[in-house]
């Protein structure tokens, strides 16, 4: 199963915002907020661009989709491996 994985709880940690802080801005509940860090909820496109916009990021560098990264993993053991 592929997934998404955040940055965005780091992301907040370093503007000192509190999820509440960040809901309003994006116009969502702190709850959302909660279940896009716990990875129980993937925004959608629109709410993730939003949400990197909102700290001045381009939207990979808030959101990793973990099977690219397993893929990017794997490339990187072959190649130090030979």
């Amino acid at each position: 199963m592929t997934s998404i994985k955040t940055r965005l709880r780091v992301l907040r940690a370093e503007r000192e915002w509190s999820q509440a802080k960040l809901a309003v801005r994006m116009g969502v509940s702190r709850q959302t907020i909660n279940s896009i860090e716990k990875g129980r909820y993937q925004p959608n496109l629109r709410l993730a661009f939003k949400i990197a916009r909102a700290f001045g990021k381009r939207v990979e560098d808030v959101f990793v989709y973990s099977e690219a990264e397993k893929r990017d993993e794997s490339a990187r053991r072959q190649i130090c491996s030979q």
